[in-house]
């Protein structure tokens, strides 16, 4: 519309039934736009809850396993590991060693290391193994859109 008079831009957007909303106040002159500002505020609100429900996506799951495990329930930890894989969550696999069990390091690192390589199709190892005292922790990360289309 090019530079127009407040009042003459007024006037236009009242015609057309919309609001006159200034855009960027500290330009000279200013910079006003003619919408419909309900609609315009309605549609913001939910790109902002749209960002918001995939910023929210990515949790951290935890899987805790000690060292006395069976096979079986190996099994069933590897099947949550994968379904929280599956559904674009981060997981964190914690291993708790108790009492005597620290002397059974390598024995709880060859357990995690098989539950791991077992969930390597469904996501992958971001952190290396790292272990604080009586824990050991690793942690996987499902795999990035780009990889998923490749294959």
């Amino acid at each position: 519309m090019g530079v127009v008079s407040t009042l003459t831009a007024l006037r236009m957007a009242q015609d057309k039934g919309l609001d006159l909303v200034e855009v960027s106040p500290h330009a000279r002159p200013p910079v006003c736009k003619i919408m419909d500002y309900g609609k315009y505020k309605y549609q913001e609100k939910k790109r902002q809850q749209e960002a918001k429900k995939n910023r929210a996506a990515q949790q951290v799951k935890e899987v805790k396993i000690r060292l006395k495990i069976d096979t079986h329930d190996i099994e069933t930890k590897e099947k949550a590991i994968k379904t929280f894989l599956k559904s674009g969550h981060k997981v964190k696999i914690t291993l708790q060693l108790r009492g005597r069990e620290v002397l059974f390091r390598d024995r709880a690192m060859d357990i995690l290391q098989k539950v791991i390589t077992d969930c390597e199709d469904n996501g992958t190892l971001e952190r290396v193994v790292d272990s604080h005292g009586r824990l050991i922790f690793a942690y996987m990360v499902p795999p990035s859109p780009q990889k998923t289309q490749k294959k």
